[in-house]
């Protein structure tokens, strides 16, 4: 497993921010076990680290041990966009099928004109079901907007926001039939 890390010689700086931004980009990118290991990881990165300002610092965050597809356990942070489950890094297939399944609890409506996509949802959950969106990484999405209840999704080609809509409202109802609703 490749591990990115800062450039020799690029200073990082040792804010509690800079910290926690660092601790998020190494759990999302590779498994940590254990919190001596992540010391490591941060040292190597140019941050010193006691094991209680580390401690603190994955409690802020809300880090939780959680299993991997793997087995193993290991610390994850919630997503941002407000997805406060601790989430093990998905294969693709996987993230559609999660945002296949949020968007069966969440979508009301999905209207499409030119290359826009509106998507309608309950108050309050259009910046969760953005978020999940994002994740997905569709190819076809060029970005996502949200509101309190309303999602933008901007498509990538001039036409496409009807192909987009359609592929959404087809990903809930598949959903439904897989899970008995109707």
């Amino acid at each position: 497993m490749t591990e990115e890390r800062q450039p020799a010689g690029s200073a990082v700086p040792q804010t509690r921010t800079a910290r926690h931004r660092r601790i998020v980009d190494i759990l999302g990118r590779q498994p940590v076990r254990s919190q001596s290991q992540l010391a490591k990881l941060l040292a190597d990165d140019g941050l010193s680290v006691t094991q209680a300002t580390l401690s603190r610092d994955l409690d802020e965050l809300g880090a939780v041990k959680i299993r991997n597809t793997g087995g193993e356990l290991i610390y994850a942070v919630p997503s941002e966009g407000g997805f406060r489950t601790p989430q093990a890094p998905l294969g693709e297939s996987a993230k559609e099928v999660r945002m296949a399944r949020l968007a069966e609890e969440l979508l009301i409506s999905a209207e499409a004109s030119a290359n826009l996509v509106v998507l309608r949802t309950p108050p309050g959950a259009a910046q969760f079901l953005s978020s999940v969106i994002d994740q997905a990484q569709l190819h076809d999405i060029l970005g996502t907007v949200a509101g309190d209840d309303t999602v933008l999704l901007i498509t990538r080609h001039p036409t496409g926001g009807q192909r987009l809509a359609d592929h959404l409202l087809r990903l809930v109802q598949r959903q439904q039939d897989s899970s008995g609703e109707g």
